[in-house]
């Protein structure tokens, strides 16, 4: 028997029992269905926290208080540490000199009210001016903050998507008399929208002038400082020196650890990265079990076969055919279910990834 006849025998005994046929693909339509599934949805995770969470510059780095937190005892020790103060920044700002930008953020969720609209929760930024270039922040109308409003600490602000449409509906925003936490501010500038984050927002956000924040709302909040080197091979040297700067300020001992931590691009990169991969390894493993199965079920479909067949088998033994034709014809029949079974899978999960992207 030539190979194509055997191929067409393969395909006649497949037709001949196609819910069976249909059951034992099972298996493997799921298993791959699932592996495709999963290779999407963690690229396209990857692809949507690179361009919407990490917006940090490869040569920007911030000095805070808690950090990156991986685990309790560290969420411990961060909570331990003293505030970042306004004295420390401007330390910082004045003293290092490999840093080419130094800029200060300060946040804090407060009520935001125009006329009688108003928002209860919204993210209220103390920030310096140059946070425009350090925060990666677009403005749409308007202006930034200036040094002389952030010196002079003036009732000014810049608002977010969110706000304009919440409390803004069909005017310009900018000029006009915003209040937050009862505290009047005049409007100069509107963000481009941002989008969101795994469902949260990033434009329900306003930005005051960091020294008008202090004044108004307090000093008890840690500042975050943001450092920009101008190139990723002097983030280490810019490191260190704003750590001898702040750890000599606060007479830290050689032995103690950093009172801070540093927070980079890189260092937030290799956080998404170990939780993907675990993600992504534990989908895999799942998705094999169902491979595995379906394999199983393959082979004792088939054996089922063999053994229905048994007389057919032998008629065609006895017409001259060879063991090797027949082990050939079985062995057709899995290979296109497999096969058969896998580019369902495949045309699924890309489906599915289709939908989830939609």
């Amino acid at each position: 028997m030539i190979p194509l006849e055997t191929l067409r025998v393969a395909l006649r005994s497949l037709r001949a029992h196609p819910l069976r046929t249909f059951l034992t693909l099972l298996g493997v339509i799921i298993g791959v269905m699932t592996v495709v599934t999963v290779v999407s949805i963690i690229s396209g995770l990857n692809h949507y926290v690179r361009d919407k969470v990490m917006t940090l510059g490869a040569d920007v780095f911030i000095v805070a208080k808690m950090g990156i937190i991986t685990g309790r005892d560290q969420l411990i020790e961060a909570i331990k540490r003293k505030e970042i103060t306004l004295a420390e920044y401007e330390l910082v700002e004045a003293k290092c000199g490999v840093c080419d930008v130094v800029g200060g953020s300060v946040g804090s969720r407060k009520p935001v009210k125009y006329g009688t609209e108003r928002l209860a929760d919204v993210n209220v930024n103390g920030a310096t001016s140059n946070m425009l270039e350090l925060g990666a922040l677009d403005i749409e109308l308007g202006r930034f903050l200036s040094d002389s409003e952030v010196a002079h600490s003036r009732p000014v602000a810049v608002i977010g998507a969110d706000i304009r449409d919440e409390l803004f509906s069909g005017i310009d925003p900018v000029g006009k008399i915003l209040k937050i936490d009862d505290t009047p501010y005049k409007v100069i500038g509107l963000l481009a929208r941002k989008g969101s984050i795994f469902g949260e927002t990033q434009d329900k956000v306003v930005y005051v002038p960091l020294n008008t924040f202090i004044k108004n709302f307090g000093a008890r909040r840690s500042v975050d400082i943001y450092v920009k080197t101008g190139s990723g091979a002097r983030m280490t040297v810019a490191q260190d020196e704003v750590r001898a700067i702040l750890r000599g300020l606060r007479d830290t001992g050689y032995s103690e650890g950093d009172p801070f931590a540093f927070v980079t691009a890189e260092a937030m990169q290799s956080l998404w990265s170990s939780i993907s991969v675990g993600a992504f390894s534990l989908m895999i493993f799942i998705s094999s079990i169902s491979l595995v199965v379906g394999g199983i079920v393959i082979m004792n479909i088939m054996l089922v076969s063999v053994t229905e067949r048994t007389r057919e088998i032998g008629v065609r033994m006895a017409l001259g055919a060879r063991r090797s034709t027949i082990r050939l014809q079985f062995l057709l029949e899995a290979a296109l279910m497999a096969l058969s079974g896998g580019a369902l899978g495949v045309v699924l999960g890309a489906a599915i990834g289709e939908m989830i992207s939609a």
